[in-house]
């Protein structure tokens, strides 16, 4: 299983780099994506995660559809995980609203950051094929954080305030949704 890095690893402070396009689908990605799922499903918390989390300047990251249909009750898409690689965000509302957020790469801090409430971006999937996805709530909120990752940005970057909780008080609140 690979490791989750911590905010003080370099790596999560560099632009990931873009995926070539004829290696989506290789073993070398769809390994990458097999890890990143394994890392983030390991953690009772672990909503999404970014390749560079696990030490990959890669531009992927991935959402536990499970996790987020508990989390976001207006969410109808899948239960499985959700891939996106080089996504790119084509369009945001003017609308924001502020967050709270949490990072697997910054265990137990949590703050609160201004989000776009509505978002659009593109990727692809693992199989190569490319698609403009819209979110709202949750998943927006995700989406911009991932990407945030991607270009080395950390939520406490941009928190208006930041705070710590246990581990037991985490799971206790996820628990309450």
């Amino acid at each position: 299983m690979k490791e989750i890095v911590q905010r003080e690893q370099a790596v999560l402070r560099n632009i990931a780099k873009p995926v070539p396009v004829g290696e989506i689908g290789t073993d070398k990605i769809n390994n990458i994506v097999k890890d990143l799922i394994e890392a983030m499903e390991d953690q009772k918390d672990g909503i999404a995660i970014a390749a560079p989390q696990i030490g990959i300047s890669l531009r992927i990251f991935v959402v536990n559809g499970k996790l987020l249909k508990h989390t976001d009750h207006s969410y109808k898409g899948s239960a499985n995980s959700l891939v996106f690689i080089n996504p790119e965000i084509i369009k945001e509302s003017k609308e924001k609203k502020e967050v709270e957020e949490g990072c697997l790469s910054i265990r137990w801090l949590f703050g609160k950051v201004r989000r776009s409430v509505r978002m659009t971006i593109t990727a692809y999937n693992e199989k190569g094929e490319k698609s403009e996805r819209g979110a709202s709530g949750v998943l927006a909120q995700i989406f911009q954080h991932e990407i945030d990752h991607l270009e080395g940005t950390l939520f406490t970057d941009k928190a208006k305030e930041v705070w710590e909780m246990t581990e037991e008080e985490v799971v206790e609140l996820q628990n309450k949704n």
